[in-house]
């Protein structure tokens, strides 16, 4: 009884974080804020959701650990992956952002990035 409970409890906060990474998706205004909101919230979600099913029913928990396991590992290198691509791509940040660490560390770095076009 309290581990369907617990289950249910985590399954509909994973539920929650995964609705607020979608949000975040759609609202935030360029594609570092993006990977953010789609990273950490939709990790956790998902985390989440698929440990609470775990807890629900006993005998997904080996499963359950391993696919957590297995997202807590993919998400934040997919994500590292898809930020540096934009990054050298030349993707800017958004006019309204008010740290640039790369361009404070390496003031040079900005003239590798390619022109925008016209």
């Amino acid at each position: 009884m309290i581990a369907a409970i617990l289950g249910g409890v985590l399954m509909a906060v994973g539920c929650v974080f995964l609705l607020l990474g979608g949000l975040g998706i759609f609202r935030f205004p360029d594609v570092y804020n993006r990977l953010q909101a789609g990273t950490k919230c939709t990790t956790l979600g998902a985390v989440c959701t698929i440990v609470g099913v775990g807890i629900a029913e006993p005998t997904w928990i080996f499963k359950a650990v391993l696919i957590a396991g297995f997202i807590l590992l993919t998400n934040p290198i997919s994500a590292h992956a898809l930020a540096r691509a934009s990054l050298k791509s030349g993707v800017q940040l958004w006019e309204k952002s008010v740290v640039d660490k790369r361009r404070e560390l390496h003031p040079d770095a900005a003239d590798d990035r390619p022109e925008e076009p016209r």
